[in-house]
């Protein structure tokens, strides 16, 4: 090998090595990057931390700070999990990994952000308030990134939820136009938002929308593609709406909901009365008249000189007529529901419901909070608490289920149901032995700061919760028919934490303390 080309080969290497040490630098300044990404992220979180440990129950009491929590969790310690691992960072590695056993799911996200999009439904609120953070109670102010509007908007869509998607994409796009920092851009954002408001028959707006995503990105293939797309579409409809353009000006002021009605239709919704029952959890459509509000009266109650309440009388109010549902006051103590709620604490887990196909327990989404239950033999207080539900309702414990104490977190709710075993599923509480459901007692054991009535949709009747008070209604006529006007609901909870508790009383033991009439429905 001639000299010349030794030291063209190691000139090459000279070369060869400039470039290494350039890509070192590179390394170098990508390092720097990540540590100053990972600083800054660690000093949010801090922050963060500090203010949420501070006041959990109260921070987790905002719905955006439950789903952001989730969302943090299931994604963002993922990304900056990828960006440790660029290192050698074992330490942090091993602890995220042992740590990563409890980590919330997927599903877990996703749950969450139903939770955000059934709560924006049922207190008819704006992307633009949620993302803000301005809710009734809020104690923790907590706002939205492009990127959770985003994330919202795409659990929608991939749900088919095109109604929710387009709200969400538009929050996102407006945050961005206001000029929101983000890694996710415009164009992506419009993408998705054109694409929803084509679903739900907007093609205007879709075109519109379309055209400026091709200021942005005239090369953008799904766009081009669209663009011709939806011009064809509009003309076709042009001509077939023409004749129609009476009726149309009529229809457009009805269109806010009827968008929302259309997507219910769209994703087969099974409860035909949601309608109402969101209603009612604002306060609206509440059918008392004045009249019958006059018959509703307050008492001091000590049910026929009971022994042991003639010194110590209950406060009774009428809350309802028909069915009759009234509410006892101060009827339990803050140390009884601490001790309540510290017994089940330990215990509490997802609730079920009855399958009416397969008799068994099974999750359900409409009802969505965690329960146990607590009998009178294991503790003192228990024991005292259906000794008072005795006293005051007349009826037999010893047949009742034991004391179910159920907590809804933000977004928790249980669908319009019955108490009772209907006629169409005759071994509902076979099992028990005890005969159908008469009556539900049901404590309230915390303030709720926004949502989380008892509803009864049949009639219109709202019940909000008021801590240390208990309502109390029966599900059965005197001659053991259902009584259908007593379907109830929970709403969900927008702001705080909902602690219940509930005592279902059966027939049996009742024979002659609330004895049977012949007349149907009396």
């Amino acid at each position: 090998m001639s000299k010349h080309s030794r030291a063209g080969q190691m000139t090459d290497l000279l070369y060869t090595e400039k470039d290494l040490v350039t890509s070192l630098k590179e390394y170098i300044r990508q390092e720097e990057n990540r540590l100053e990404k990972v600083k800054e992220w660690a000093g949010k979180l801090d922050s963060l931390t500090i203010t949420a440990t501070q006041d959990p129950e109260g921070y987790l009491g905002h719905p955006v700070n439950a789903f952001k929590l989730m969302k943090r969790l299931n994604s963002e310690w993922a990304d900056l999990e990828s960006l440790v691992l660029k290192d050698t960072a074992n330490g942090f590695i091993s602890n995220l990994t042992l740590q990563r056993q409890f980590f919330p799911t997927d599903e877990d996200q996703t749950g969450a952000a139903k939770a955000l999009l059934r709560l924006q439904d049922t207190y008819q609120l704006s992307a633009y308030t949620i993302s803000n953070g301005d809710l009734p109670g809020v104690v923790h102010k907590s706002q939205m990134t492009v990127a959770d509007c985003f994330e919202l908007g795409k659990i929608a869509y991939t749900e088919a939820d095109y109604y929710h998607t387009e709200l969400w994409m538009a929050q996102a796009l407006t945050q961005l136009d206001e000029g929101d920092e983000s890694t996710i851009d415009k164009v992506t954002v419009m993408d998705y938002l054109s694409y929803a408001i084509y679903q739900q028959g907007e093609l205007e707006r879709a075109l519109e929308l379309t055209k400026r995503m091709l200021k942005l990105d005239p090369n953008h293939q799904r766009a081009n593609g669209n663009l011709k797309y939806f011009e064809f579409q509009l003309e076709k409809q042009r001509k077939a709406e023409s004749e129609k353009k009476e009726q149309e000006d009529k229809k457009k002021e009805k269109k806010v909901l009827d968008k929302r009605d259309a997507q219910r239709k769209r994703s087969k919704d099974p409860l035909p009365e949601r309608k109402k029952y969101e209603m009612l959890c604002r306060g609206e459509g509440i059918k008392l008249t004045p009249r019958r509000q006059s018959r509703l009266f307050c008492r001091y109650f000590d049910n026929n000189r009971n022994p042991r309440l003639l010194l110590a009388p209950v406060k009774k109010e009428d809350e309802w007529d028909r069915p009759r549902i009234v509410r006892y006051h101060d009827i339990i103590s803050d140390s009884e529901i601490m001790t309540v709620k510290e017994l089940a604490k330990p215990r509490l887990k997802r609730a079920t419901v009855h399958d009416p196909v397969t008799g068994k327990l099974t999750t359900a989404h409409y009802r969505v909070s965690k329960s146990a239950w607590l009998s009178g033999y294991e503790h003192s207080t228990i024991e005292k608490i259906n000794q008072r539900i005795e006293d005051i309702t007349g009826l037999e414990m010893d047949t009742a289920e034991e004391l179910q104490v159920a907590n809804y977190g933000v977004g928790g709710q249980y669908e319009p149901h019955f108490d009772f075993g209907r006629k169409d599923e005759p071994d509902a509480f076979k099992e028990l032995g005890t005969g159908n459901r008469i009556a539900t007692w049901l404590f309230y054991m915390s303030d709720v700061s926004a949502g989380g009535a008892t509803v009864f949709t049949d009639v219109g009747a709202a019940v909000w919760p008021k801590k240390g008070t208990a309502v109390f209604w029966y599900n059965l006529f005197a001659s053991g028919e259902g009584d259908y006007s007593t379907r109830h609901a929970a709403c969900p909870v927008l702001v705080g934490n909902k602690w219940v508790s509930n005592k279902w009383i059966h027939e049996r033991g009742q024979e002659f303390r609330r004895p049977c009439d012949i007349s149907e429905n009396e």
